[in-house]
């Protein structure tokens, strides 16, 4: 091994992206937005291959879908930052339900009083979450399995499967992921019902909250799987000797975690500054842009993780990131609003948020009719990235009034609701072996983890 391919040298390097941000952040510098942006935005980069091999190393010791989990919390944690700004400037200005119903539309628009600031960070709060759910399915899930498609030529990935027929070929995903795919199914079904409710309120949080713990208590109680091997610096620390095995993992998981919570913000605000400045609308900016740069750690972890053929791990923490922030990231809204009103109140949203929720839910749906064979091919991910894309591009026109259009923004947002929810059900329908086959999985174990005997071994097969 040459001294330059040697992993702390690797581990040096990463460390060195790092470093203009860190210095920066010391010394209190004002670099200025469009170099705030590259500085912070290449510190996010070193972060995530520290997130990765920390990951990575942790294997050894823990589950790997515990692992993941944690992985996916620390990677999408600048996303939370942001939601929780904005849930807290909506309950410290007092914007309950009541008194958001007294103002028009206009005038939350156009904050121009305190109370109309608060209303409309409360819908930004919302826009922020759906954003970045939708994102990192459409352009996460869908560009990751085309990647992984692409990449297998020179990886080999054995997840890789060639199949006949017009973009045919697909990943197939490990069934250990049922527990995820069921728990977020669960979570999915219960997001169709939030709107009703005229806000995010303590029920929300109850169930949303006790999904992820449930969750969590389950896959805690895995099985360390030590078959898999690693190569480069995660096999490299792999070998080290306990405590110290730990202890590195836990220096890459503080370290990276801290570099993408406090240069992830700068580098979405910056991202959302140039394009106001370039006349961009900022709810459009907040709902898309922001989330976009706030999901890149995790992003650039899972494209580690399959440039290593571990298309696996990277789906595993895709659909993880996917699952937390479909749980935790709604339910701790609430939360947030809450002390920062000074007693429990629910999170408000207007007409137009319910309705992204509810295209939210529906896209969600869609994607795991998709997965619930455990597998997704090339047509498949294009048609999730084009259905995201196509809805993001004509609400844009919309906004800009760039043409006339026969429906608002609002029936936009229902039409591919109904879109997305007719295909999922159609795909649920002709998979419905599979969906009781993926919940036969998830219950199995459920009861592992309860000490007692799967019922449907059949379906580990």
């Amino acid at each position: 091994m040459s001294r330059l391919s040697h992993p702390l040298v690797q581990v040096a390097g990463a460390l060195a992206l790092t470093a203009g941000w860190v210095a920066a952040v010391l010394t209190g510098t004002d670099l200025g937005t469009v170099p705030t942006v590259a500085v912070s935005g290449v510190a996010v980069l070193g972060a995530s291959f520290l997130l990765a091999w920390g990951a990575e190393t942790a294997e050894k010791d823990v589950p790997r879908a515990f692992a993941i989990a944690v992985l996916a919390v620390l990677a999408v944690a600048p996303e939370y930052a942001v939601d929780a700004l904005y849930a807290w400037s909506a309950g410290a200005g007092g914007a309950t339900t009541a008194a958001c119903e007294q103002l028009t539309p206009a005038t939350i628009e156009a904050g121009a009083t305190e109370l109309a600031r608060a209303c409309h960070d409360a819908n930004l709060a919302v826009a922020n979450m759906t954003g970045a759910n939708r994102i990192l399915i459409g352009v996460g899930w869908a560009g990751i399995a085309v990647f992984t498609v692409y990449r297998a030529a020179r990886t080999r990935d054995p997840a890789v499967r060639d199949r006949e027929g017009w973009l045919a070929d697909a990943v197939t995903l490990d069934r250990s992921i049922a527990t995820e795919v069921a728990f977020l199914f669960l979570a999915t079904l219960w997001a169709f019902f939030v709107p009703l409710g005229g806000g995010i309120d303590a029920l929300d949080t109850a169930l949303l909250v006790g999904l992820y713990v449930t969750y969590i208590l389950i896959i805690i109680r895995g099985d360390v799987d030590t078959e898999e091997e690693h190569v480069g610096v995660p096999q490299y620390f792999q070998s080290w000797s306990l405590p110290w095995r730990p202890m590195v993992v836990l220096a890459l998981f503080a370290y990276s975690g801290a570099m993408i919570f406090s240069a992830v913000e700068p580098f979405a605000h910056g991202l959302e500054q140039i394009g106001v400045n370039n006349g961009i609308p900022e709810f459009f900016m907040i709902q898309w842009i922001a989330p976009l740069a706030s999901e890149s750690p995790e992003l650039i972890v899972v494209v580690v993780l399959v440039n290593k053929a571990r298309s696996t791990a990277g789906f595993n923490a895709l659909i993880s990131s996917k699952l937390n922030q479909w749980t935790l990231l709604i339910g701790t809204l609430s939360v947030v609003f809450s002390l920062a009103y000074g007693q429990y109140g629910v999170l408000p949203f207007d007409q137009k948020q319910a309705a992204e929720i509810w295209i939210t839910a529906a896209q969600s749906y869609f994607a795991l009719a998709v997965l619930v064979d455990f597998e997704i091919s090339v047509r498949e991910a294009l048609t999730i990235f084009v259905l995201f894309i196509s809805q993001v591009a004509l609400e844009f026109v919309i906004i800009r009034d760039l043409f006339a259009m026969p429906v608002s923004s609002y029936e936009l947002l229902l039409a591919y609701t109904a879109a997305y929810g007719l295909i999922g059900t159609a795909l649920f329908a002709l998979r419905r072996e599979a969906l009781k086959r993926m919940l036969g999985l998830a219950a199995d174990a459920g009861r592992t983890a309860l000490g007692r005997e799967p019922v449907h071994p059949e379906f580990a097969d």
